[in-house]
């Protein structure tokens, strides 16, 4: 059983940035693809980002490409996201997910997910 845990949310002012973290245990973090996904209020949950197990393969949502990086750190079990150039839109609580391979966590039939952080951008 795979335990994923989000932090680093917070209010921040547009244009600015934040650095979200996920911290994974239960499980053998390097063989899992992870992903971010986020969900406003009134709207349904949506992609934002996703990594391989080895991190040679990433994919950006268009919404945020340019402005939002996926990372990882398989020595500390860890998902990273960097936002920058954060926008109103960006609002939402996030995401992190597992699963067994990239293909399945990018459409969101992720394995495993996190409660989720709350980010807000005041514009």
């Amino acid at each position: 059983q795979v335990q994923l845990v989000e932090s680093g949310g917070g209010l921040v002012q547009a244009g600015g940035s934040l650095r979200l973290s996920c911290a994974a245990s239960g499980g053998t973090f390097s063989m899992y693809a992870m992903g971010w996904f986020r969900q406003a209020p009134g709207k349904e949950r949506e992609f934002v980002a996703a990594i391989s197990s080895g991190s040679s393969v990433r994919y950006t949502a268009t919404s945020v490409k340019g402005r939002f990086t996926i990372s990882r750190d398989n020595a500390k079990n860890a998902v990273y996201l960097e936002m920058n150039s954060l926008k109103a839109e960006d609002t939402a609580v996030y995401y992190c997910a597992s699963g067994s391979t990239l293909a399945s966590v990018r459409v969101g039939s992720a394995d495993y997910w996190g409660q989720g952080t709350q980010v807000t951008v005041s514009s």
